[in-house]
């Protein structure tokens, strides 16, 4: 019996494409087959980092693989985010995202080098931020009902630092000076390791951080309410703000997630959000994420993306409110 060109054009094409597949079912099976790359979008020393290093050490305890942390700190979180976007989606390269990358960004910057909404496939959540309110050891104040009443005395002369401009505490000190009516100075650092010292160094007055805390612990800054519902864990003297008597509004989400780059196999996705589970709900993972001033958040990829769409709306309606306008 003879083929025509056309039948025998397509038993090869369909060949092909069942090694293909067979090729790909092969190398997901053997996943992973060498170190993953968990891309950690700030500077070695911080919360952010301390938090990726730990999620990468028990990452690989469960993969039985090695997970390497590559730090590329810049533009409020958008250098590593990009690198992470444009990396092939095979997974073995992982990011490590900061919340505010998807949230807070899409809202601040009008031409994103990547897909805040559709570029990433969520693997979940991974921690919540523990930060505490903090001033300099010499300010003269011991409670937040203080540091709002000097800073009314003295409005757009106190500064506080951040971590960087759209940062978690640069978000939090817009929040409370809205609440409260006080005005201050934003003085964005380098990461959160940089700002903390230069609090203790006496360089800005207030700091919501929580890469503060052993610092508080030593003395050498004064905590005065912790940033959130309930007492920081390493600090249980210090209040919670509604004990402090302020309540605010706040974010929803976690203020970490895990991602890939759009495209990675489902197969692996899961195993890395099964794993990333597993890690979570250790009690040791927990207490080590208590030391530095985190706490364990997992969210499903599903609720995680949710999530990060009901804090992109929040948003979208507190920086024009504050006046942080998008630029380009």
């Amino acid at each position: 019996m003879r083929f025509s060109a056309h039948r025998l054009l397509t038993s090869l094409v369909l060949a092909l494409v069942g090694v293909g597949a067979t090729a790909s079912a092969l190398a997901q099976a053997d996943w992973p087959g060498r170190p993953i790359r968990l891309i950690v979008p700030y500077p070695p020393g911080g919360t952010s980092d301390n938090l990726g290093r730990l999620v990468a050490e028990r990452l690989g305890h469960k993969l039985h693989a090695s997970v390497v942390v590559d730090n590329r700190p810049g533009g409020t979180t958008q250098i590593g985010t990009e690198q992470a976007f444009r990396a092939p989606p095979d997974g073995y390269t992982v990011l490590l995202g900061a919340v505010t990358a998807f949230t807070v960004l899409p809202n601040l910057r009008r031409n994103l080098p990547y897909d805040a909404r559709d570029g990433f496939e969520p693997l979940g959540g991974v921690a919540e931020y523990l930060s505490v309110v903090t001033v300099r050891k010499d300010l003269g104040v011991q409670t937040l009902a203080e540091l709002i009443k000097l800073a009314k005395t003295q409005p757009g002369k106190l500064t506080y630092g951040s971590a960087g401009l759209a940062s978690f505490g640069h978000i939090a000190g817009e929040i409370v000076q809205r609440e409260t009516g006080i005005k201050m100075l934003h003085v964005p650092y380098k990461g959160s390791a940089d700002a903390a010292n230069a609090l203790a160094a006496g360089q800005v007055d207030v700091l919501i951080d929580g890469a503060i805390v052993p610092l508080a612990k030593a003395g050498r800054v004064v905590p005065l309410a912790a940033f959130g519902a309930v007492r920081h864990p390493e600090l249980p003297q210090v209040p919670s703000l509604a004990e402090a008597q302020l309540n605010v509004k706040r974010p929803t989400g976690p203020g970490w997630g895990l991602f890939t780059p759009k495209g990675t196999p489902v197969a692996i996705n899961q195993k890395l959000s099964k794993a990333l589970e597993d890690l979570l709900a250790e009690p040791e993972t927990q207490a080590r994420l208590q030391r530095i001033s985190t706490v364990a958040d997992w969210r499903t990829p599903a609720d995680l993306r949710k999530a990060i769409e009901g804090d992109r709306r929040f948003y979208a309606e507190l920086l024009p409110a504050v006046g942080i306008q998008p630029t380009d």
